[in-house]
């Protein structure tokens, strides 16, 4: 994964869970605006949710900082 996604992911985590707790869910579309502005960076998060460890639609924002933080 590279960098630039990896805080983007941590800093979406952090503050979903600072405002709505440590059991709020997201999907890897809460990384990115609404508008694809930014193609190549949104397949990456997909094939890393998706294809590498097959997600759920919806994960805890735990769970997702947990393995960008343990680079799995």
């Amino acid at each position: 994964m590279n960098e630039t996604l990896r805080k983007k992911i941590i800093a979406v985590c952090d503050k979903k869970i600072e405002t709505k707790g440590e059991n709020v869910g997201l999907s890897f579309y809460a990384f990115f605006a609404n508008k694809n502005d930014d193609p190549e960076l949104l397949m990456e998060a997909a094939k890393w949710w998706i294809k590498t460890h097959r997600l759920d639609h919806f994960e805890k924002a735990m769970k997702i900082k947990e393995l960008v933080l343990s680079g799995v």
